[in-house]
């Protein structure tokens, strides 16, 4: 990570990462976070922005592969680490089998926490294959449905396991 000083003064700090599998360089501000960047810069706008103060994880995002609440992440903390995004889990052409259950069970209501609940889901999965009630509970703990979703959601992560079961 470099530094470097913008025409306005303000010092900019040099980030390189990958978003998504696509290399990303920008210069930003050390104080900015992932969620802006992602958002404002890169116009990643499947992540969403609510509490901003990492409570409801409707800002959820992968980082090597782990989910972190984007709007608490610094965007430095990124720099030469691989982000994956609600936009970046899908095939060009195949939703990804978590983003399917969701649709097949309903898991989503307005749909504002299903990026968030869906990028969680795949860090549990990515985990364990065959987690437990209470590993599904934990995994989702640090995400909010303000439309009380959760049955739909719970059957939507049920759904996807037994399909990885069956060799999806």
């Amino acid at each position: 990570m470099s530094e470097r000083t913008p025409a306005e003064g303000i010092r900019a700090v040099g980030l390189s990462c990958t978003v998504n599998g696509v290399p990303a360089e920008l210069d930003v501000a050390p104080n900015k976070r992932l969620l802006h960047i992602l958002r404002d810069d890169l116009d990643l706008t499947g992540t969403k922005r609510s509490c901003e103060i990492g409570r409801c994880g409707a800002c959820m995002v992968l980082v090597d592969g782990k989910p972190v609440n984007s709007c608490l992440t610094m965007a430095y903390q990124c720099d030469g680490r691989s982000v994956t995004t609600i936009e970046g889990i899908a095939d060009a052409d195949r939703l990804d089998p978590i983003q399917q259950a969701f649709l097949e069970e309903g898991g989503y209501q307005c749909g504002y926490c299903t990026p968030g609940m869906v990028i969680s889901v795949k860090g549990l999965l990515s985990v364990t294959l065959d987690p437990t009630d209470e590993e599904i509970e934990e995994a989702l703990s640090g995400n909010l449905c303000r439309c009380t979703g959760y049955g739909g959601i719970l059957r939507s992560v049920k759904n996807v396991i037994a399909k990885y079961k069956e060799g999806y």
